[in-house]
């Protein structure tokens, strides 16, 4: 309240200090993210840097059971609708950068390297379910084949979708246009976006984002990955780790170089 900064090593012992010394700093934030509540089933918010969309994704991307809170414009939707247009040869790489963004273990490269094999007749194996979907939605451009495609990568072995509010909204677009549909999908995109605004977001049991996409929530545990790259203006960092720090209800974990923080 007075704008000073808080040391960290005289909190009550409800809050973590996790040192960033330089040695193995990555591991020590992703041994953050791993963080349990306190409570049975209790929920865990972690936050990083409004700006490092890129970064978030990845600790969604790399932490078990992490998903993202999406922001409400639902952009990589709208991108991903604007670019694809359906019932023409489809175009497969598009899809498969599309799908990586959301969901592990797609490997776009050698997926389109194992379609080229298939499609000369030269695999020595059978082509898998994804395989076997990428190959129908190259050929016929559909939305069914796309939402099949899109399923088939979710459920390939060890694949986890860590941005599900994407992927379940362009699905949801996608099926508006099925033969029959009267949308096409970009407006469908727009359509869902209009709801899911109105609707309002709901927040897993791990989620990650930066503190503007969280603020108003509250979680059993709030991690804050490094508390001095939240923006480089001091002001302006100092109110978003207050909003940071405010989203802990039973337990606070800070990741930072130095143990004065704000």
């Amino acid at each position: 309240m007075a704008g000073d900064e808080i040391d960290l090593r005289v909190a009550p012992p409800e809050v973590e200090w996790v040192h960033l010394d330089g040695a193995d700093d990555d591991a020590k934030q992703r041994r953050a993210c791993l963080a349990k509540s306190p409570q049975p089933s209790g929920d865990v918010l972690i936050m990083a840097a409004g700006v490092q969309r890129d970064r978030q994704r990845e600790i969604a991307r790399l932490t078990p059971g992490a998903v993202t809170v999406e922001n409400v414009d639902l952009t990589d939707v709208i991108d991903f609708a604007s670019s694809v247009v359906l019932d023409q040869p489809g175009d497969l790489k598009t899809v498969l950068d599309f799908a990586s963004a959301v969901t592990t273990n797609v490997d776009g490269i050698e997926l389109m390297r194992r379609i080229d094999v298939l499609e000369r007749g030269a695999g020595r194996k059978e082509a898998t379910v994804a395989e076997a979907a990428a190959i129908d939605y190259k050929k016929s451009g559909s939305a069914e084949h796309l939402i099949k495609l899109l399923v088939a990568l979710e459920n390939k072995p060890e694949a986890r979708t860590f941005r599900p509010e994407i992927l379940r909204a362009c699905v949801q677009a996608l099926r508006a246009c099925v033969p029959g549909g009267r949308e096409t999908f970009l407006d469908a995109a727009l359509r869902i976006r209009e709801q899911s605004r109105m609707m309002g977001r709901r927040v897993p049991p791990r989620a990650v984002g930066s503190p503007l996409l969280l603020k108003g929530l509250e979680a059993d545990v709030a991690v804050i990955l490094n508390a001095a790259e939240f923006d480089r203006m001091r002001s302006r960092n100092t109110k978003n780790l207050y909003v940071a720090i405010t989203r802990a209800s039973r337990k606070l974990i800070v990741c930072s170089a130095s143990p004065w923080i704000g």
